[in-house]
């Protein structure tokens, strides 16, 4: 199996551990994790002060046909970059193409600010499991929740489960189209 190439969006005050298991099991999976921020070489760093990653590419350079599938750590990150409509668009056109999508903790905020979420069963961060009921949405407060072509989960203490179902998606090559996802487009 050759590796896959992992669109990995950040902003400000992602959550470090969510970024760092994450990146470095799908890397020590055989995976490129190119790191999108608002700027190439941007530096970021978590808000705990523990990480610091160097941004590879800048969002404006950045085209979803060119990966297999996106991460979205948690964190302040989503709600920071959904403000953004470059990423909102960038996210939902993962989900049109059926595309692989794996959010943590508060990264469903950005499937949110997306539109991507209407009929779909997510889990999140506890506050944030709170707004997605509030939107229709079916939640459950598991490690790990797949539906289509999203894998979400809660929390820090769920990174190694939520790590290892990404990279069991990414091995049975189910990181293309999946059926219920958003409409492919040709």
């Amino acid at each position: 199996m050759a590796g896959k190439r992992v669109a990995c969006v950040v902003g400000h005050d992602f959550e470090d551990s969510e970024l760092r298991i994450p990146y470095d099991r799908l890397r020590g999976g055989g995976h490129e994790v190119v790191l999108i921020g608002k700027k190439k070489g941007e530096v970021l760093e978590g808000k705990r002060g523990k990480e610091k990653f160097q941004m590879d590419l800048g969002i404006d350079d950045a085209r979803v046909e060119d990966f297999d599938m996106l991460l979205i750590p948690g964190g302040y990150s989503p709600d920071n970059l959904r403000a953004d409509e470059r990423f909102v668009r960038f996210v939902k056109e993962f989900d049109d193409r059926g595309k692989l999508i794996a959010a943590v903790c508060h990264g469903p905020q950005l499937l949110m600010a997306a539109r991507v979420v209407e009929g779909r069963t997510l889990t999140a961060w506890k506050t944030i499991q709170a707004d997605l009921e509030l939107a229709g949405i079916r939640v459950k407060d598991e490690a790990v929740v797949r539906d289509a072509n999203f894998i979400t989960s809660r929390q820090p203490d769920d990174l190694e489960d939520f790590s290892r179902a990404i990279l069991e998606d990414l091995r049975t090559e189910r990181a293309g189209a999946r059926e219920g996802a958003g409409v492919p487009v040709s």
